[in-house]
């Protein structure tokens, strides 16, 4: 969801999540991030969703943006601005063709969405990324409440920010994922589990379920909620799993045991090492920058 006309994208990203607002700077080579901060939020200040206000407490949320921005933004004001997965609405729509004309398009992506959303389209942003799948054009589309989006991006702004991209959590950190063989992508936070599978760098499912355990979740417990994902995936495009990517979970390697068992696939945490950056690493949990990081390096 672009709202600026600047080609140039930004080297700065922060997320603004229910419980804290994290941010980061990519290094030069676009590799990994040079630095990064975080700013834990009060209880309730947060609270995704569809189509009520998610920022309850602007101003604490406005001071978080200052916080966390402020140690690694430099003089830099262009942001591209990260929104909890529960606020936007991820969709796969099939067509057998779609307009050339950009504009056109969009208005065939919304026409298709009307039916499937809980507020009125008219009133939504809509961006779409165009899939062409055998003799099929699958299009991912991001379609949020304007309202909504529009109360994130004032909060940047009132912090002296320029949110010039506004991306999903979880799309975003697709961004960190190798895609080219089947590959699952599990992102926890602290209400939803978000669940992406690609192959061929193509998005061939996704979906975000209520988690009320957040970070709490187990291993098992995991397992047995992205288990129906894996095997829809399995009869859709007779192919198997071969990697699992892990997000968001303090204890990842609990979880590994748990779906390498129910998979047979190589589990390992989305963000590495390198991706983080020695000189950010420490200054913020690995596990938490998904987002941030995905954003940055894709």
């Amino acid at each position: 969801m672009s709202s600026s006309t600047n080609t140039a994208k930004p080297r700065l990203a922060c997320e603004i999540s229910a419980d804290r607002v994290l941010a980061g700077r990519v290094i030069d080579n676009g590799d990994g991030l040079e630095a990064c901060s975080a700013h834990e939020l009060a209880p309730g200040s947060v609270v995704p969703d569809l189509v009520e206000n998610n920022l309850r407490q602007r101003s604490v949320v406005r001071e978080g943006i200052e916080s966390a921005l402020g140690g690694v933004a430099g003089r830099s004001k262009d942001v591209i601005a990260i929104v909890p997965d529960a606020a936007v609405r991820v969709m796969l729509v099939e067509f057998d063709t779609l307009p050339s004309d950009h504009e056109e398009a969009l208005g065939v992506v919304r026409f298709r969405l009307k039916k499937s959303l809980p507020f009125d389209v008219e009133k939504a942003k809509v961006s779409y990324h165009a899939q062409k799948i055998g003799d099929e054009v699958k299009v991912v589309a991001a379609v949020a409440l304007g309202s909504v989006i529009e109360d994130y991006e004032g909060a940047f702004r009132d912090a002296g920010f320029s949110p010039g991209i506004v991306l999903p959590s979880t799309l975003a950190a697709l961004g960190a994922a190798d895609g080219k063989k089947p590959t699952m992508v599990i992102k926890v936070d602290a209400h939803t589990t978000s669940i992406a599978i690609l192959n061929e760098d193509q998005l061939q499912l996704f979906r975000t379920l209520e988690n009320a355990r957040g970070v709490t979740i187990n291993g098992e417990q995991l397992a047995e909620e992205v288990y129906p994902s894996i095997v829809f995936f399995q009869d859709t495009y007779h192919l198997n799993i071969e990697r699992i990517y892990v997000a968001g979970l303090p204890e990842s390697g609990g979880a590994a045991a748990a779906l390498r068992a129910q998979t047979g696939a190589d589990v390992q945490e989305l963000v590495s090492s390198a991706q983080l950056g020695t000189s950010a690493g420490g200054a913020v949990p690995r596990w938490r920058m998904a987002g941030v990081v995905g954003a940055l390096i894709s």
